[in-house]
């Protein structure tokens, strides 16, 4: 299975989120509601989430091992870094 589409949404506000991704994989599947994160050892990816009936947020879709995770959180980074360089504040979205 392949990553196919990355589209970067960044985020204006101030905070620690910095953008919002949506991934499609085989131009044929789509996870939407990925956050990349700014934490104390750098960015991260959050995958999309749900808060439970007990108020803990609950995955609602993810990869499952770390390779996985690793492999698609690299990629959107790197498309997240590549937009902050190319594209000026008013453009929000970027398209592989």
């Amino acid at each position: 299975m392949q990553i196919t589409d990355i589209r970067v949404r960044k985020i204006s506000k101030e905070g620690k989120m910095k953008a919002v991704v949506s991934i499609t994989f085989d131009n044929a599947f789509v996870v939407h509601d990925i956050k990349i994160i700014e934490g104390e050892k750098g960015l991260f990816i959050a995958m999309p989430s749900r808060k439970a009936a007990d108020g803990e947020y609950r995955d609602i879709a993810h990869p499952i091992n770390s390779d996985t995770r690793d492999a698609i959180q690299s990629m959107v980074l790197q498309k997240y870094e590549e937009i902050l360089c190319e594209v000026p504040e008013e453009e929000t979205e970027a398209v592989i």
